[in-house]
């Protein structure tokens, strides 16, 4: 079969042009088989493009997931090349989306959480609501100190937040320790009497 030709599926031999798109169905010339050829235009049109190239060049990395595309950035999470298709840009990281997907299902300590613990809002609330039912400060002041100082370089949240919480809950539960000090220490120390 010849450029632009359709050929005939019982003889397989070429059927004249004129057969293509007609409104009946016509006789093959050569072995009368009834015929009728539908085709795009693009079949009759001279091919006058050049012979794809490479999305990449040799030398480049390519994408783990289209390696016919030339990688643009890796992922921050697996080091995989990803092409600007396959890129997921987060804030400033990059992933690709199988650590997406994995991280939807096993958190882990690189993972993007979908939940985040804001301990400065827990901190802040163990060192203030304690304060109506004082007793209590005894232990949550610590607790409230403890969790200001553990996790002061954790990300605070999906948005952007300040850490003016951990700061003021740590100035209320250190006031909160430093009283109790002073009430245990004038309690139990010795009363000097002059005679």
């Amino acid at each position: 079969m010849s450029q632009g030709q359709v050929a005939c599926l019982e003889c397989g031999r070429d059927v004249p042009a004129d057969f293509v798109n007609a409104p009946e169905f016509l006789a093959c010339p050569t072995c009368n088989s009834l015929l009728r050829i539908f085709a795009f235009p693009a079949l009759h049109r001279a091919e006058n493009g050049s012979a794809a190239r490479p999305t990449i060049e040799a030398g480049e990395a390519s994408c783990f997931y289209h390696p016919q595309k030339q990688a643009v950035v890796a992922c921050d999470s697996c080091g995989r090349f990803l092409c600007a298709l396959c890129d997921v840009e987060i804030g400033e990281s990059h992933r690709c989306p199988g650590c997406l997907d994995s991280g939807k299902r096993k958190p882990s300590a690189n993972s993007l959480g979908n939940r985040r613990v804001l301990y400065d809002s827990l901190a802040l609330t163990l060192a203030i609501a304690p304060i109506l039912i004082w007793p209590f400060t005894l232990f949550t002041a610590p607790t409230a100190l403890y969790l200001v100082i553990r996790h002061w370089r954790q990300p605070l949240s999906g948005l952007p937040r300040t850490r003016i919480r951990f700061v003021v809950a740590f100035l209320i539960a250190l006031a909160q320790v430093c009283g109790w000090a002073a009430l245990i220490y004038f309690a139990v120390a010795p009363r000097h009497r002059v005679h």
